[in-house]
């Protein structure tokens, strides 16, 4: 089978590559480099060095490649960037996924299988463990123009046939995660211990999140390839953590003896957030097979060769 994935060079999407070449199958990667890296390539995928915003180029490689099945992760994640620019994050995460979409359609295309944010399209939560039905009530524009996708993924699947399975991810930490700007919490604590620096935690630390492996997510994204078509699904551990807990753990990982500074809590940020994962344990028969430990501990290694 033929797959072509959006954003392959990003933390997520390389992953999904190395599994899917791990698994024999022949991938092409389009990915314009503004967050993705070039070392993340694997060397057996086709590359394309191209913006999802180019419609015509676009077009071009979808029509020589003639993928069965799309994995569409290349995105503008930058929440904050998402307020200061609206008109960007719209142009990127709405129309650039149209232009895949419409792409995808005039190719032949089977399926597409779509990473979307769980706690951006939530907002504050109303009730925990979040569900595939919790009110979407996003708290800033990325989460809006993440989840306007999934509208346009379903009325595709209905005009044209096209299926899909839109993966709503918890917090994802592992190799190639950024540890700069937006990078998640976990890359920032192992960046700034393993250079002897202390890192900054916002608010009291209590904060609680859901964090999932990686590697978990890249075999989740396989297993929707045959399974869970037309279907929305929370992709998580369904184990609530708090930074503070977190931090101690990497601390202890790493062998550092320094301690956070704590600072003013963010805006906007909410207090407490965690997954249900039922529904995706019934349709896939998936679970999480790494847990937080083992995932910080695979991770420490990575971070380590960066310093």
């Amino acid at each position: 089978m033929k797959a072509l994935v959006t954003g392959g060079a990003g933390f997520i999407g390389s992953n999904i590559v190395d599994l899917l070449i791990k698994n024999k199958y022949d991938v092409a990667v389009a990915d314009n480099l503004s967050t993705g890296k070039k070392d993340n390539l694997n060397p057996k995928a086709k590359f394309y060095n191209l913006d999802i915003c180019d419609r015509d180029k676009l077009n071009e490689v979808f029509l020589k490649q003639r993928p069965e099945i799309i994995f569409h992760l290349a995105a503008q994640v930058d929440v904050v960037k998402s307020i200061s620019q609206p008109y960007l994050d719209a142009q990127i995460n709405i129309i650039g996924s149209l232009n895949v979409l419409e792409a995808a359609r005039g190719c032949g295309v089977k399926k597409i299988i779509y990473s979307n944010s769980g706690g951006a399209g939530s907002g504050e939560p109303r009730y925990l463990p979040i569900d595939e039905a919790h009110p979407i009530d996003p708290m800033a524009h990325y989460g809006v123009s993440k989840h306007t996708v999934e509208h346009y993924l379903k009325i595709n699947m209905d005009l044209y046939g096209i299926k899909f399975t839109s993966l709503r991810y918890a917090n994802i930490y592992g190799p190639r995660q950024d540890p700069y700007g937006e990078g998640g919490v976990v890359a920032i604590f192992y960046n700034k211990l393993l250079n002897n620096q202390r890192p900054k935690i916002y608010g009291d630390g209590e904060q609680t999140r859901d964090f999932m492996y990686v590697k978990d997510v890249a075999r989740v994204n396989l297993l929707c390839m045959d399974s869970a078509d037309d279907r929305i699904l929370n992709v998580g551990t369904a184990q609530e953590t708090s930074v503070n807990k977190l931090f101690s753990m990497i601390k202890k990982i790493t062998g550092s003896s320094l301690e956070p500074v704590y600072a003013e809590e963010r805006k906007g940020e909410i207090k407490r957030s965690v997954f249900d994962i039922g529904l995706i344990k019934k349709t896939l028969s998936w679970s999480p097979a790494v847990s937080l430990e083992e995932g910080l501990k695979e991770t420490v290694d990575y971070f380590r060769r960066l310093v």
